[in-house]
This record gives C-alpha cells, sequence and structure tokens, in this order.
C-alpha cells in the first residue's frame, strides 16, 4: 500500500510538470498627476460612483481595438484593479486634490452625500489610427441629487491621447494623461453644476 501510494505520488508530480506554465504578469497602475490644490471650499458632499460597464470593460485587462471592429487585449498585463473601479479612485483622487469638495465618499462606504456622481463608461482602450495607438477615455456622467434621485446635470466627457509609441509603458502613459485630462474637465464640472444646483 505504502509503495502504491509513492507510486500515485510521482505520477502526479509529473503530471504536473507537463501542464503549461502562467503566463507572468505586469501590473499596471493608472498613474496621474496631482490638481493645484484650490483654496475655496464648498459646503455640500459628494458620493462618487464607480461607473457602469460592459462586460469587456468590467475587467482589469487592457483593451486594444488593433482595427476597426476587431478587440483585442494585451497579452501578459493587466490593470491594477478592474477598469471602472481603477477609473473612481482616479477621479476621486482628482477630487481630493482640489480640495474644493471635503466631504468625499465613494458607493462601498453607503455614506449620506447630498450630490452623487453617476456615470456609464463607454470606452476604456487604446485604438489604432495610422500605426499608432491612442488612448480613449469616454464618459457619461450625471451629477444627481442623492435625496430626491432627481439629475441636475449631464456631460459626455470624451478624450483621445496618442502614445508616443506602440510599447506597453507609451500606451500606459497615454492612458495616464487622457486620464488627467478627464479629471480636469470633469471636477471643475461637477463643482460648476454643484454649486448652481445647491444655491
Amino acid at each position: 500500500m505504502k509503495r502504491l501510494t509513492l507510486l500515485l505520488a510521482a505520477a502526479l508530480l509529473g503530471a504536473c510538470s507537463i501542464l503549461p506554465q502562467s503566463e507572468p504578469l505586469d501590473i499596471y497602475l493608472l498613474p496621474g498627476a496631482a490638481l493645484p490644490a484650490q483654496t475655496q471650499r464648498v459646503d455640500w458632499s459628494l458620493r462618487v460612483n464607480s461607473p457602469l460597464s460592459n462586460q469587456l470593460l468590467d475587467d482589469a485587462r487592457i483593451v486594444v481595438l488593433p482595427e476597426p471592429g476587431r478587440v483585442n487585449t494585451y497579452q501578459g498585463v493587466r490593470w491594477s484593479e478592474r477598469t471602472p473601479r481603477l477609473l473612481r479612485n482616479r477621479l476621486l483622487d482628482a477630487f481630493h486634490d482640489d480640495g474644493r469638495i471635503q466631504a468625499l465618499s465613494n458607493e462601498e462606504q453607503r455614506l449620506q452625500a447630498d450630490l452623487e456622481l453617476v456615470s456609464d463608461l463607454r470606452s476604456f482602450h487604446s485604438e489604432y489610427r495610422d500605426g499608432l495607438p491612442h488612448a480613449l477615455i469616454r464618459l457619461d456622467a450625471s451629477l444627481v441629487d442623492a435625496r430626491s434621485q432627481q439629475i441636475i446635470a449631464s456631460r459626455r466627457f470624451s478624450i483621445s491621447q496618442p502614445a508616443s509609441d506602440t510599447s506597453i509603458a507609451s500606451v500606459v502613459a497615454a492612458f495616464a494623461q487622457a486620464g488627467d485630462q478627464l479629471s480636469r474637465e470633469l471636477v471643475d464640472w461637477t463643482l460648476a453644476e454643484g454649486q448652481r444646483a445647491t444655491q
């Protein structure tokens, strides 16, 4: 019986050695430049929700369109989080950097807020144009009264940023620049519409 057990163990170990090795992954953060801190403050609170997205974008894979109508992902690389949460955290960082809204939260904290930012992530991928990848972020955002659930304002943000070359590091850098521009535009829009709604 002991010999049979040893033979089975040896067979299992041998079988494990022929299985393909898992592909090593490079994990990328979505880097961002800090927004300049503002001195004025508002007296209302904001909850920033993770964007809704389709099944393709609700993942940590980095999506690329090598040609129109064909979807692929970069092999061996991932974002550090699923894309909707990755973008939500980048936007929250931008609001914190800006500093005008002191009372910030997200949907996971379940805190009461005066207004909430809800959005639909329509695009978060790179696509090739004239042989060069461009990072594309398209976000449909709505500012909502948290009590009445009435939409106060809506806007589509669409940012395209070319990469310097076809390397994944350049693509990630292009996403970072696109995220910076989106953050600046969305923070300013949210503050303007929120102030108008709460006065």
